[in-house]
């Protein structure tokens, strides 16, 4: 995205509510007076846009400006309370293919109260997919279901961004944080492919660790962590985890890149509590701002104004988020901040760390699948049932599929409580009946699974109905070059 010519550099900017409004003249203020080439072609989402009827937020005419321009900056956005309104920022996120989520979290001691001096973390969140695919149902009187969607393809291109970023960056390790211990299909596609491509940045220092006591170490040690890389809502959590430790989330910005268009934002969110009254910080929306000069090839012009800012915490000229007693020198509005920051351009931090902007990577991932053989092996059939306890049940359902299919084991909610349950295990309305081939050996630790018909799940599934069983889903199980593609229930 360098710019060759003099032309300014058009960007989308969206000023978004509450704050937004202020925090994002604010911005383009210090932005125009440090000379970076822009010009802004202007849209209108979030709040005004769901009271006009646009349940997404966003207008047929600002996703023609989105499209055009590469680049967009944007406000905190106000997502109506109720059913029925789509959060703008997922949304966007996932119409476009912003799949990667940068959030850099540099702790700015002393002038900026934080446990932890030398922390300076990176979280790379995967943006599309996980539990944030929005997928749920209700789908009996008990049980509510939400799920997690994890692809090749999106895992491969979030986890070579993250080893591009570090190298592009400067960076020395890239972890892996995940659960897949418990998740062994979905978490584990994701800490088999880190480890897989990882083989092609030798220079770079790699590990996986699981989620919690990750997430626990990051709190207590982020010395051990420098780029971290991650699922959605892990990240979503993490990110904002850093952003707190490093000083306040609300100086935070990040950045979410695709292969056509990156968005820049700050995390925090739009305060219509304070919104009109001169006090939000601009700080997270300016770094924001900075990500996408380095983004679209302005590294001088970043540097320039992160300096300048670093230079305005140095002298104590602070908002009311950050002002403290006996180190701030100046309690400054949101304009005067602007005023202070665009005063000591040219200027460089005596005491912090100058700004050097590295280079960003240009996500252009290509993806190509593979074709493993695929065979049906069995299906995974979700039952309602209110009254009958697990021995009962297994009887009717046995009785009902006859010869077409054999029952391998019933879970509720994941556990497995036939055959041999125990009576202690709390069971809801919602069943997995797992069949499997009239010949696998059901006993035997390591079944063999035969290869099945879709014509035998279809007879199946009628003679349920017949009988009176309520089958509210189906999951078909399939093996991949003879391998597993279904997790085991727990106690099978």
């Amino acid at each position: 995205m360098e710019s060759s010519t003099s032309e300014p550099t058009r960007i989308t900017v969206a000023e978004g509510d509450g704050i937004g409004p202020e925090i994002t003249t604010a911005v383009l203020r210090i932005l125009d007076a440090a000379g970076c080439g822009l010009s802004y072609e202007r849209i209108s989402v979030g709040e005004k846009e769901y009271l006009r009827g646009e349940n997404s937020g966003i207008s047929k005419d600002a996703w023609a400006v989105l499209r055009r321009n590469p680049l967009f900056l944007k406000g905190p956005i106000t997502t109506p309370q109720g059913a029925g309104y789509k959060s703008v920022n997922v949304t966007l996120r996932k119409t476009l293919g912003l799949f990667a989520n940068v959030r850099p979290c540099r702790s700015l001691h002393p002038y900026v109260r934080t446990q932890h001096p030398g922390m300076d973390v990176v979280v790379v969140r995967e943006n599309e997919e996980d539990l944030y695919a929005g997928i749920e149902h209700r789908q009996t009187t008990d049980v509510f279901q939400c799920l997690k969607i994890v692809s090749i393809p999106g895992t491969e291109k979030i986890i070579r961004y993250a080893f591009d970023y570090a190298l592009a960056n400067g960076r020395k390790k890239v972890t892996c944080l995940v659960k897949d211990n418990i998740m062994k299909v979905t978490d584990g596609l994701f800490s088999d492919t880190f480890r897989r491509i990882g083989k092609e940045y030798p220079g770079l220092a790699q590990e996986v660790q699981i989620i919690d006591i990750g997430t626990a170490r990051v709190a207590t040690q982020p010395g051990r962590y420098d780029v971290v890389v991650t699922l959605n809502l892990y990240g979503d959590i993490l990110s904002d985890v850093t952003a707190e430790l490093s000083g306040s989330v609300g100086m935070a910005g990040s950045a979410n890149v695709g292969d056509h268009l990156a968005m820049f934002e700050a995390i925090h969110g739009s305060a219509p509590d304070i919104a009109g009254l001169d006090a939000a910080n601009p700080s997270g929306l300016l770094n924001a701002a900075c990500m996408l000069l380095v983004h679209a090839g302005k590294g001088a012009q970043a540097e320039l104004v992160q300096n300048a800012w670093l230079s305005t915490l140095e002298d104590g000229v602070h908002t009311a988020d950050i002002y403290r007693e006996g180190l701030s020198k100046q309690r400054v509005g949101t304009r005067a901040f602007a005023d202070a920051v665009i005063a000591r351009l040219g200027r460089a931090p005596r005491e912090l760390v100058a700004a050097k902007a590295s280079g960003e990577p240009m996500p252009r991932y290509t993806y190509k699948r593979a074709s493993p053989r695929k065979d049906l092996c069995g299906i995974d059939v979700f039952v309602c049932d209110e009254r009958s306890a697990p021995d009962e049940l297994a009887a009717k359902i046995r009785a009902a599929a006859g010869d077409i299919l054999q029952l391998k084991l019933i879970t509720n909610r994941g556990v497995k409580v036939w055959p041999e349950g125990f009576a202690e295990t709390f069971c809801t309305d919602h069943w997995r009946c797992r069949f499997v081939g009239p010949s696998v050996k059901i006993h035997e630790s390591k079944a063999t699974y035969e290869v099945i018909s879709p014509q035998k799940i279809i007879a199946l599934l009628s003679a349920l109905e017949e009988n009176g069983i309520e089958v509210v889903k189906t999951e078909n199980l399939y093996l991949f070059d003879g391998v597993r593609g279904f997790s085991l229930g727990q106690g099978e």
